[in-house]
């Protein structure tokens, strides 16, 4: 039997579709809280980042959710009821969010946002694992083509994400400056609703997955606690989460740079934002037809270089190198501040194959979950210790003077990783035969 995610038009291509797209769309309302945060409530570099990072606490408990939807069915289903639960989580805090009024506390609307990561963290790992099992899911065609079907549907699902993006930051950038921030969130509250009501009408036997009687979680534990014992997994694992955590980010500084130093209009950056999420579509194409047969640990530690290389870029850009040589300050953030955001993700897409490929059958959620708390760890690490390279170079909402040494030091964090790189297999389907 073929599975379904080979077919066109198909119910887990649609349910998945729409899940990745609403989760690329929500730099929508996420570029609204930028300025609402900072034109509205008055913080400070600092403290913007602070809060965008703390933010994110609730994807650090994915492996918890993925147990969770590994393990306990509801009326016969484990997927798509938690990918419900997580629009209407979203929906709730977005809409309260809408109709608070503008004087709003920072502790009160971070209790929202909060609310909000669960609800996103709840159903991306839902629709992470249904990826993850379809890759797993028997056909009567070879391990060959099975590997490309699970490289196509990754590569679909990362498309569906990055249009999301795209249309997210584009739409943002324009109505930032036409509606209230309040508009935005109700916008967005309404899409996810709207995503709720469609997810409870799907019926998870429509997608075929393979079926798999509840294990309980004690046991769903135990199995995540053996597939991560596996070294392939283990140091996979390890070496990609501290490629993030070992970079200090500069979101927060860099925002404050381009909107207070340089004057840049809230637009250049929503087109910054697109071209950015363009990137993405592009690479995920790129990486369907061309990459796939590129060994992993090439391919990504390539990715990280290209990193450091527009980091130094972001620092000649600082000391005004490209504006010596007439390239306007607009246009430098809308190409290549706007790549370099993104680029950060680029390593995702080849990876989370590779970890499908070396997962055991049986713990797909528990596992992809578990990467992908680890990333969200490592990016708030990432974050606080942008902070506090932020604090050291002495760099505030006025004086950048420190952001050209901040730029450099962040660059040779990004080279780090590569020389540990051996941590990454080459082959994650022979090393799946080698541990069968």
């Amino acid at each position: 039997m073929v599975s379904s995610d080979t077919n066109g038009g198909n119910p887990i291509r649609n349910l998945l579709g729409l899940g990745f797209w609403v989760q690329g769309f929500r730099c929508f309302p996420w570029l609204a809280v930028n300025f609402f945060l900072k034109d509205g409530l008055n913080v400070d570099p600092s403290t913007l980042q602070i809060l965008q990072n703390s933010a994110n606490l609730p994807m650090v408990g994915k492996p918890f959710y993925g147990v969770i939807s590994d393990a306990v069915y509801i009326s016969g289903q484990h997927r798509v009821p938690y990918i419900a639960l997580g629009a209407l989580l979203q929906a709730l805090s977005w809409l309260v969010v809408a109709n608070s009024p503008s004087s709003i506390s920072i502790f009160t609307i971070s209790i929202f946002l909060l609310l909000s990561n669960l609800g996103a963290s709840i159903a991306e790992v839902a629709n992470d694992a249904i990826v993850a099992e379809t890759s797993k899911q028997p056909a009567s065609s070879t391990k060959k083509s099975q590997s490309s079907s699970s490289g196509n549907l990754q590569s679909f699902v990362w498309i569906a994400s990055s249009i999301g993006g795209v249309l997210g930051n584009l739409l943002g950038g324009i109505a930032i400056g036409r509606f209230s921030a309040q508009a935005m969130f109700l916008a967005f509250g309404l899409l996810t609703a709207l995503q709720f009501f469609i997810t409870i009408s799907v019926r998870e036997s429509s997608l075929r997955l393979p079926k798999s009687p509840s294990a309980g979680i004690k046991k769903q534990l135990l199995e995540l606690s053996v597939a991560l014992r596996k070294p392939e997994i283990a140091y996979s694992i390890s070496w990609f989460a501290a490629s993030y955590a070992i970079i200090p980010a500069l979101t927060g500084t860099m925002f404050f740079y381009q909107t207070q130093h340089l004057k840049l209009d809230s637009s250049v950056l929503g087109i910054s934002k697109v071209f950015g999420q363009a990137a993405m579509l592009l690479w995920g194409v790129i990486y369907n037809q061309s990459l796939k047969s590129v060994p992993p640990r090439k391919l990504i530690s390539a990715i990280q270089v290209t990193m450091a290389v527009f980091m130094f870029s972001d620092f000649l850009f600082v000391r005004g190198f490209y504006q010596q040589m007439g390239i306007p300050d607009s246009l430098y953030v809308v190409f290549f501040s706007g790549v370099l955001e993104v680029m950060f993700f680029f390593k995702i897409l080849p990876f989370n194959i590779l970890i499908a490929q070396l997962c055991p059958p049986g713990c797909e959620g528990s596992v992809m979950a578990f990467l992908m708390s680890a990333v969200a760890l490592a990016f708030i690490v990432s974050g606080y210790l942008g902070v506090l390279l932020a604090s050291y170079v002495k760099i505030t909402g006025n004086d950048f003077s420190g952001l050209p040494l901040a730029l450099l030091i962040q660059a040779s964090c990004t080279l780090l990783p590569i020389y540990w790189s051996s941590c990454i297999p080459e082959d994650g389907k022979s090393k799946a035969k080698k541990t069968d």
